[in-house]
């Protein structure tokens, strides 16, 4: 009998991504792939397999405990002739297994005794300026997501004196904003105090009504659904880019009768080798030019710097059943129109069965959210930090329009760029919006 040690492959950029399951113990047979435990970066969950089969002698971590790439996650016995030691499969993405609680320690009878007061008390939104409705869960580990955890790091708060709202006492980020303003508020005079109104939330000088804490079922019967782990992490993260990034969304129309004429055409001749030509192809291709011809719009801001990238890596929304994932390609402006049909199939497949893994989301410069299988007009997409833009796409219809002599019916596809104000001006938007249309008119200008 031999023992190895299986530790955590390559996960990308990721580092100090937390162990949020357990899913084996010391004794159990493992199977080669089968799943050692969960752990969670800000962009997903993944599972983390064993790269061989034996038994489990010693699990070396607990739940809560930061892994990177090479990681020991435990010692296995293997029969003699078995591979060596080797870190563990590539992990698979997972949006869907459910994070649990650390293990809650015994209430005193003084605690218990406040839980009964509090759990009479109406139960309200954790980003209400108003007490929480449960009682904390306060001491062993923490329970917080990573982006939850970062969030506190930014506003240097311990997260482990932060009481949890969240289900099993998980730390939600409102936990993060009412601590921070419990805190400023003991610090504030009795008459800072008296000035600002009753309940109120004060967001950086701004004072805002508490979010309304409504009980439903009186109007109605209800059903509770818990968000998706996908829809919890994004969350956080747009609402962040949202509230710090100052958004203006310009909107174009794009000719794109010959274009669309032309995708048709290209699938036919490549129906055999099973190509399959999108507008996102095309979009993308004509996005990577026009990002070489507006460098500001291929940047990002870092403090007082803009950081000015010499590589075009464009991310594309992707819906799946868990929610929007955005899987970045790599190289946009030195692929070919197959090559991005083929990339796009691929990372959209991935993406709907859970496998993207951190690399394959990571080092965008632009976005491009399409609706196009949906419908609309136009809607103001909302900025992937830290980039400074993203491209709103929506169904294109067949409108009249006007040649100098008559109206000719034409296939227009509505355009909505979202930019950040502090790096890019109005009339750079227009230029970059207006120009990237022209691609599309006539798509023969993209190789020029």
């Amino acid at each position: 009998m031999a023992l190895i040690e299986l530790t955590v492959p390559d996960i990308g950029d990721v580092s100090d991504a937390a162990v949020i399951e357990l899913l084996v113990k010391p004794g159990d047979t493992i199977r080669p792939e089968q799943s050692l435990i969960t752990i969670e970066s800000d962009k997903a969950s993944m599972e983390v397999p064993a790269s061989v089969g034996g038994v489990l002698k010693e699990l070396r971590l607990k739940l809560g405990d930061k892994v990177s790439q090479g990681s020991i996650v435990g010692v296995l016995e293997t029969a003699e002739g078995a591979a060596t030691a080797s870190p563990a499969a590539a992990p698979a993405a997972s949006s869907v297994s459910p994070a649990p609680a650390a293990a809650a320690p015994a209430v005193a009878p003084a605690a218990a005794a406040v839980a009964a007061t509090v759990a009479d008390q109406p139960r309200t939104s954790p980003t209400a300026a108003l007490p929480p409705a449960e009682p904390a869960v306060i001491g062993a580990l923490a329970h917080a997501s990573p982006s939850v955890r970062r969030f506190a790091r930014e506003l240097g708060v311990d997260v482990a004196k932060v009481p949890g709202t969240g289900p099993k006492g998980r730390i939600t980020q409102g936990d993060v904003q009412n601590f921070v303003k419990g805190v400023i508020a003991k610090a504030s005079s009795p008459a800072a105090a008296a000035s600002s109104g009753a309940g109120s939330a004060d967001l950086g000088g701004m004072t805002l009504l508490p979010w309304p804490s409504v009980d439903f079922t009186k109007f109605g019967p209800v059903e509770r659904k818990p968000l998706s782990r996908i829809q919890k992490i994004s969350g956080a993260n747009l609402h962040r880019n949202w509230v710090r990034i100052p958004h203006v969304t310009n909107n174009e129309e794009a000719d794109i009768t010959e274009l669309e004429a032309f995708r048709v055409q290209l699938n036919g001749e490549h129906a055999k080798a099973g190509t399959k030509f999108t507008l996102l192809a095309f979009l993308l291709k004509a996005c990577a030019v026009a990002l070489r011809k507006f460098p500001q719009f291929n940047a990002s801001l870092d403090g007082d710097d803009l950081v000015l990238k010499n590589y075009v890596h464009i991310g594309f929304a992707a819906d799946t059943p868990n929610g929007l994932v955005v899987p970045v390609i790599r190289d946009v402006d030195q692929k070919s129109l197959s090559q991005l049909a083929l990339e796009t199939a691929s990372l959209a497949a991935k993406a709907r069965d859970g496998k993207l893994s951190p690399a394959d989301m990571q080092g965008g410069c632009f976005s491009i959210s399409s609706l196009g299988g949906f419908g609309g007009t136009t809607f103001t997409p909302i900025i992937n930090a830290p980039e400074v833009a993203i491209l709103g796409v929506c169904r294109s219809a067949m409108k009249p329009v006007w040649d100098g002599q008559a109206f000719q019916p034409r296939l227009m596809v509505p355009l909505s760029l979202s930019y950040d104000h502090r790096v890019i001006d109005g009339a750079s938007a227009a230029k970059f919006n207006a120009y990237l249309a022209s691609l599309l008119a006539d798509f023969r200008r993209a190789l020029v």
